[in-house]
């Protein structure tokens, strides 16, 4: 692989820690979240922006396979995949519930 793309997107998150109840954050799912307000037209806004969410350029990177490999939840079946995309889910092994020790443990 000659390089690679690491999207960091600070309090996006697809799924829960298992740990989450333990700060406060017992359901958390950022991503889900917004694509199912999108979804049932919560998220609708006259002038702005209507229906359902689209970020076809993510969804082709992997993000949608991210999710469902964190949540088991299948939230869009219908952009293709990238051939050269690879995609990833994982759950912080620290305690600290902070931005730095985060980061250092996705890219050191």
């Amino acid at each position: 692989m000659a390089r690679a793309f690491l999207f960091v997107l600070d309090s996006f998150g697809i799924g829960g820690a298992a740990d989450a109840e333990r700060y406060g954050d017992a359901g958390a799912d950022t991503f889900g979240h917004i694509f199912k307000a999108c979804a049932e037209g919560r998220a609708d806004r006259e002038g702005l922006r209507k229906g359902p969410l689209t970020v076809p350029n993510m969804m082709s990177l992997g993000l949608g396979l991210a999710a469902r490999t964190a949540t088991g939840l299948q939230l869009d079946a219908d952009t293709p995949l990238i051939a050269s995309a690879f995609h990833g889910a994982a759950q912080e092994v620290s305690s600290g519930k902070d931005t730095p020790s985060g980061h250092w443990e996705i890219a050191g």
